[in-house]
């Protein structure tokens, strides 16, 4: 008979009975998770990797108690525990394929899971009670389902609010002059249970005094519509993806968008150095980079001396090569093995994340114990379109991989500009019949966010050609702009 699970924290979403009690505990929660957080960054490389280890143990004797399919994966293995790397690794594809038995709160299903991510109108808010959800389908094309406890959820808010930028213009230090009356935007894809977004929403949940000065931008909308937007609301801090940045740069340097914000929070694509700087003297503001994943939302800060540290109390990353044997510090992997420490409801241990990163051997003059990680993720194109009148039209890469996300299911595909007035769009892994299916559902999602942009004109081809890799990376490049 498969074991109860140990008592995981309620999650405060709805003012119901007992709210302002629980909003008491979740408060407390964060406060201790700030501690450990700072007083880990004043230890040694070696306490923290004891810390870690610890913490390591704990998950995986949790996991094999209560989640069947680790279960069955670890039956093999006798105490005591063997180092991290003679584990098996996981997959997205395997443990959504088993995720009943993944999951250790035999109360969740993934049926029911998958109902409540379909209502919009739930984004933010707590599934059962008591847990976040989130979706992602990520560089890997497979879809996931993704669910975290309150304590999970306190760790990567704490992690964020102490490290980003070292404090310095960071979440923690924003909150303060949020609550003076200072303004907070995130740029991102909306319509649907996407980690960013649902962290905000449930933000404004938790925190309804907050509300008002919290927003959520659609990258969605027209890039003239979301320039007046950002113009009427004048954010002080902003939150995106590098890409989106970068096409906000051009418009603040041309005049049209006329935003002075304190500093940019950017996640979830390659930043190079010309897009950081160009950012930074667009705004003349801080740019800081996080890190992380719908796996785990914090798994590097940057310092404020522009470097990114591991959060290595409460993440392991393994860099391996093709054939997932580990690679030195120095050297860019193919892909990294994820083990968040923090999550207990749903336990991600040597997850392979799909990313490319190298962990520098040195450390940073910041004086951090963390190492220094650099990431080489996504790297999609901004395409540039031209309307009928031949006035030119930035379309974002994310917002395109979105919109294709949602009707490819786990397909792998590739969507590429040929000329100033048209798209050709790829669609692997299925049949036919099944793939000219999934092309029709895209092309008409892809057809009325060009139409919103005023590109009625640009045609969209289907190609019958397989998807192609990167020969550099070997990673599938989803949008590829004109040479």
């Amino acid at each position: 008979m498969r074991p109860a699970p140990a008592v995981l924290p309620p999650l405060p979403l709805e003012q119901e009975a007992g709210w302002e009690s629980q909003i008491g505990v979740a408060c407390a929660r964060w406060a201790g998770a700030v501690t450990d957080a700072y007083l880990a960054a004043m230890g040694t490389r070696e306490a923290i990797g004891a810390r870690a280890q610890q913490r390591l143990e704990s998950l995986v004797s949790f996991a094999r108690t209560h989640s069947p399919y680790y279960g069955e994966l670890y039956q093999d293995i006798e105490d005591p525990w063997p180092a991290l790397s003679r584990l098996p690794m996981v997959t997205r594809r395997a443990l959504m394929a088993r995720f009943d038995d993944w999951v250790t709160d035999p109360e969740i299903k993934r049926s029911s899971v998958e109902r409540f991510v379909a209502d919009i109108g739930k984004v933010g808010h707590a599934f059962l009670g008591r847990y976040a959800v989130w979706k992602s389908s990520g560089t890997t094309g497979e879809p996931g389902l993704f669910i975290h406890d309150a304590n999970a959820l306190a760790l990567y808010d704490a992690l964020d609010s102490v490290r980003l930028g070292s404090g310095i213009l960071g979440p923690a230090a924003a909150l303060g002059t949020i609550l003076m009356g200072a303004r907070y935007a995130m740029v991102a894809a909306t319509g649907g249970h996407y980690a960013g977004v649902a962290s905000i929403e449930r933000l404004r949940l938790l925190a309804p005094a907050l509300s008002e000065s919290l927003r959520v931008f659609s990258l969605f909308e027209p890039l003239p519509q979301l320039v007046d937007a950002l113009n009427d609301w004048q954010p002080s801090f902003v939150a995106t993806h590098p890409s989106v940045a970068n096409v906000l740069a051009a418009e603040q340097h041309a005049g049209r968008l006329r935003i002075r914000p304190a500093a940019f929070w950017l996640g979830g694509e390659d930043l190079s150095a010309i897009q950081r700087e160009n950012i930074r003297r667009a705004f003349e503001c801080t740019v800081l980079e996080q890190y992380g994943a719908s796996e785990c939302l914090s798994i590097a800060c940057e310092c404020a001396r522009g470097a990114l540290h591991l959060n290595t109390d409460w993440v392991m990353l393994e860099p391996v090569d093709r054939q997932f044997r580990p690679v030195p510090p120095g050297v860019m992997s193919h892909t990294v093995l994820l083990t968040n420490l923090a999550n207990r409801v749903q336990p991600i241990i040597r997850y392979d994340l799909g990313d490319s990163v190298l962990i520098e051997a040195e450390p940073c003059v910041c004086g951090s114990p963390f190492p220094v990680l650099r990431v080489e993720g996504r790297a999609d194109e901004v395409i540039r379109l031209q309307r009928a009148d031949g006035q030119s039209v930035d379309l974002l890469p994310v917002a395109l991989t979105t919109l294709i996300e949602e009707c490819v299911e786990s397909r792998p595909f590739q969507i590429a500009q040929t000329s100033t007035h048209a798209l050709t769009l790829r669609i692997a892994g299925t049949r036919d019949g099944d793939r000219a299916a999934l092309w029709d559902r895209a092309y008409l999602a892809v057809r009325a966010y060009l139409d919103a942009q005023d590109l009625s004109n640009v045609s969209i081809q289907r190609d019958a050609r397989p998807v192609a890799v990167s020969a550099q990376s070997g990673k599938l490049q989803r949008v590829m702009a004109r040479p």
